[in-house]
């Protein structure tokens, strides 16, 4: 846990909440003992974010309301630009820009990176700006996803404030198709292989009768 994280989400409602319940200590130990001073992502970091296809984004509403929704795209479109920025390319959705228009009011935004196969998350806290593509084509170079068939309209840049790994613990395994295939790689083979040596079988056997 970084400690623009702690600083951001430890309220003194939550810590009287932490101490209720007898978790107060171990969070301001491991603050003590883990957390990194200069709150930008690391290696590890970097490299979990770019293997994402997909994360879930929250923004704050003019309304007050949290407002959550699932982005996606080819493997490695949430790009890290550097230890304290990454972007992504906003592709046209069903156009109710509720995310758009929530990040032009207010910059806050809550991020959840998920690799389910290997049980794995982090969160991020950051700020988000808006950029549209006339506006820096090199950015939106850098944020090229190759063929794939979405239409970018902006970026979304987002400024690091914190991020934390967070526990495992209850997080199903899933797997995608792509993510699958190594495994059902084998069997497929079999079953290629036994309908051909089926194949033949039944010719011999057409020839004998």
């Amino acid at each position: 846990m970084s400690k623009r994280f702690y600083d951001h989400l430890f309220t003194d409602a939550v810590q009287a909440m932490q101490e209720e319940n007898g978790a107060l200590g171990l969070y301001a130990r491991q603050m003590a003992e883990e957390a990194p001073s200069n709150d930008t992502l690391g290696d590890k970091e970097s490299q979990f974010i770019s293997m994402r296809d997909g994360f879930y984004q929250a923004t704050v509403s003019e309304s007050g309301w949290p407002y959550v929704q699932f982005r996606g795209g080819p493997r490695g479109f949430l790009k890290v630009l550097n230890e304290k920025t990454i972007a992504y390319a906003d592709f046209r959705g069903n156009r109710q820009y509720i995310s758009t228009g929530n990040i032009s009011h207010d910059d806050r935004i809550a991020m959840i990176l998920v690799d389910y196969p290997n049980s794995a998350r982090i969160k991020i806290l950051g700020r988000a700006k808006l950029v549209e593509m006339k506006d820096d084509p090199t950015l939106m170079e850098k944020l090229n996803c190759g063929d794939y068939k979405g239409r970018p309209e902006r970026a979304v840049v987002i400024t690091v404030e914190g991020y934390d790994w967070n526990c495992p613990q209850h997080l199903p395994v899933r797997l995608t198709m792509e993510e699958m295939q190594p495994i059902l790689a084998p069997f497929q083979q079999e079953l290629a292989s036994l309908k051909a040596e089926n194949s033949k079988l039944k010719q011999r056997l057409d020839e004998i009768t």
